[in-house]
């Protein structure tokens, strides 16, 4: 069973990168993971956000085998630049669709161990917009 985040999420990522191309799709996606970063290493630890990010790679490797050549050994933090230029260079449906995937099983996974309500909780602060806030637009000139 999907929770409302999960299914912001994904609506998120359907309508706010829809048109977007592979670079754009990577750029989005890497804001998110380090505003996800940010949001639970206070509360889980850098080791426990690092835990989940590797498992949810793994298992998105699995559809996605191209994500495998970034990931592996014992990484002590989420290699972000490795994941933005590899979804870069993939085609646009490819890196929307590994990104995705790779965003839903993370939360799924987070969902699983600590429950809906407080997943929700840690992530409100999670600058996506369409999820933390009606807008998020920059006004700077």
């Amino acid at each position: 069973m999907k929770s409302e985040s999960t299914h912001r999420t994904v609506e998120f990522l359907a309508h706010n990168l829809e048109g977007a191309d592979s670079a754009q799709i990577a750029e989005t996606v890497v804001a998110t993971w380090h505003d996800i970063d940010a949001a639970l290493t206070p509360i889980i630890g850098q080791r426990g956000v690092q835990a989940l990010f590797d498992r949810s790679f793994h298992l998105t490797a699995r559809t996605h085998d191209w994500l495998a050549v970034i990931h592996g050994g014992n990484q002590t933090t989420m290699n972000l630049a490795a994941l933005k230029l590899l979804l870069a260079e993939q085609p646009r449906a490819a890196a929307s669709s590994a990104a995705d995937l790779l965003l839903r099983t993370f939360h799924e996974l987070l969902t699983s161990l600590i429950g809906p309500s407080l997943t929700e909780r840690l992530l409100r602060s999670v600058a996506t917009p369409g999820l933390s806030s009606p807008s998020t637009t920059d006004t700077s000139p």
